[in-house]
């Protein structure tokens, strides 16, 4: 269920007393834990670090993110790839092709 829109947009009381010490140079980072803020037109042009539960990702605050949350561009799992017998098939192929011709590329043994 959303926010109630009597209440308006939460955003973190401490995030705030941080962007107005830091200038919006984009290069310094302003850590946070608080994934559920959501990003208000003062953020514009900061850098969060936004933290996935491992690490900060860093997050460059652009116009068209206005209205969504933090924790939408950190996200808190990281994908692999897909398993399978067919994944193995086009590791193999693409191994081949990239491979020089004429066999390894490793010098002879003495």
């Amino acid at each position: 269920m959303s926010r109630s829109s009597k209440k308006g947009p939460y955003v973190d009381p401490k995030l705030l007393k941080k962007i107005t010490k830091v200038k919006p140079d984009g290069k310094t980072v302003i850590k946070t834990w608080s994934r559920d803020s959501e990003i208000a037109p003062e953020m514009v042009g900061y850098t969060f670090g936004v933290h996935n539960g491992k690490n900060f990702i860093e997050v460059l605050i652009k116009e068209e993110m206005v209205g969504h949350r933090l924790g939408e561009f950190s996200l808190t799992r990281k994908f692999l790839r897909h398993g399978g017998k067919m994944q193995r098939e086009l590791e193999t192929t693409a191994q081949t092709k990239a491979a020089p011709p004429g066999g390894t590329a490793t010098p002879p043994k003495k």
